[in-house]
């Protein structure tokens, strides 16, 4: 049977691939803007028939009906990633999270930790020999797939081909879809003055030749602008923006000072709109590989001058950084922020970067804060930390002691926060009397 007979006698309808869910079964998800929106719908109306399903995805953008309260006795969802659409579920005890690594996801597949029955993808359609691609998002979902006793694919025109590791071949399907579906969109964010200052501070701190590490949002998308008259830059990512389009037709970004995937742009999904989706389609600068290879801190320091920029909802003045949840809901998860900031740790002149605002919620709270909000989880530890960066500048915490650490955060608050920053600290004992006053003085 050629691939092509073999791919006609598995085109299926929505609902008659979903009768593959049964009862308890545990259900993976592709991620992200390759999040299957049609299998999805079919899911959620697969609930009457169902009971006690465990459906598990990362971040995911998009409706997810399955996960109503009405079908709660049908689905419960597992987070690896809290997006947008999973957070009230989860915090309200409907939905489950596991807080890891992204780079150590795959292993509770592959041995079999997390066993999946199912696994709902959206793939590119096939080419000449009989290879889908997973397109905009590799992730965690190529193994997930590949260890599923069953697969359906959507099947849409509409999803890149992307290169690398990514290819699905018809025969390894048991469950074809197709459909003419235009993927989910995440617009570019608002850069406000903010943003745009704390990235003045962060371009000096990557020179030519560097390999970069950003994510999506505000301040990433802030600071390529100020890298327009770099040579040679590398990128080695778990996620790249569109803000990076500019750079790489300009020929800024090459990867030829790579000391590993040299000349390649390796990245596990991108996000963004049309025009990212239209540009890695078939486009050999770019590398997809799963999460276990793109977050592996080995893999990653072998690139020399790594720059990893992360964010952060808080930081606490010994360098503690929160970043998943505020208080104790939670808001996202660890991701590969400790990931990439050990990774760049031990790469040769490599630079771990937490950046955020000051201030949230209009200048009314400071993201320099005495204490993490109570029940507010650590993502990378104070150990861990080397550059904090906010629209007031650098603070270097790397071998620095507490005093070091609380002086040089106070510097980089906001300044109506300094005052309330400095008396905690003489409380606690970590800055003296004189240092507050030398400190207050300085300010």
């Amino acid at each position: 049977m050629t691939w092509q007979e073999d791919y006609k006698q598995k085109i299926r309808t929505v609902d008659g691939a979903l009768t593959a869910v049964q009862s308890n079964m545990r259900v993976y998800v592709q991620a992200n803007c390759a999040f299957p929106l049609l299998l999805l719908e079919g899911l959620a109306r697969r609930g009457p028939h169902v009971r006690d399903v465990e459906v598990l995805h990362l971040l995911g953008f998009g409706p997810a009906s399955y996960n109503t309260p009405e079908l709660s006795s049908s689905f419960r969802h597992t987070a690896f990633f809290i997006g947008p659409n999973m957070r009230i579920p989860v915090n309200e005890g409907r939905a489950d999270y596991i807080p890891i690594h992204l780079s150590e996801i795959e292993a509770l597949f592959e041995t079999g930790t997390i066993p999946v029955d199912v696994a709902l993808i959206h793939v590119s359609t096939p080419d000449r020999w009989g290879y889908c691609s997973m397109g905009v998002s590799v992730e965690t979902s190529l193994y997930a797939a590949r260890k599923a006793k069953h697969i359906i694919a959507q099947v849409n025109p509409r999803m890149p081909r992307t290169l690398g590791n990514t290819q699905v071949h018809v025969s390894e399907i048991d469950a074809i879809v197709e459909c003419v579906q235009e993927l989910p969109e995440i617009p570019r964010a608002e850069i406000s003055e903010e943003h745009k200052a704390i990235a003045s501070h962060i371009a000096p701190l990557i020179d030519d030749g560097a390999c970069l590490q950003t994510g999506i949002g505000s301040i990433p998308d802030a600071i390529l602008p100020f890298l327009s008259d770099r040579k040679d830059l590398g990128v080695h990512t778990e996620t790249l923006s569109e803000g990076a389009i500019p750079l790489i037709e300009s020929g800024v970004i090459t990867g030829r000072r790579k000391t590993i995937n040299r000349n390649k742009i390796v990245l596990g999904f991108a996000l963004g709109t049309r025009r990212l989706y239209d540009f890695v389609d078939e486009n050999p600068i770019f590398e997809f590989q799963p999460n276990s290879y793109t977050n592996d801190p080995f893999i990653i320091s072998q690139n020399e001058n790594v720059v990893a920029i992360n964010s952060a909802l808080e930081v606490d003045i010994t360098g503690q950084v929160c970043s998943g949840s505020i208080g104790q809901r939670f808001y996202s998860g660890f991701g590969g922020q400790l990931d990439f900031i050990r990774g760049a740790a031990r790469s040769k002149g490599g630079k771990p970067i937490i950046a955020l605002p000051s201030t949230a919620k209009g200048g009314t709270l400071s993201r320099i804060k005495p204490m993490l909000t109570p029940g507010a989880g650590v993502v990378t530890t104070r150990a861990d930390v080397h550059y904090v960066v906010t629209e007031f500048g650098i603070a270097y915490l790397h071998g620095k002691t507490v005093r070091q650490r609380a002086e040089a955060l106070i510097g980089i608050a906001h300044p109506k926060f300094r005052d309330e920053l400095i008396e905690y600290c003489e409380k606690a004992k970590f800055i003296s009397c004189k240092r507050e006053a030398d400190a207050a003085m300085a300010f």
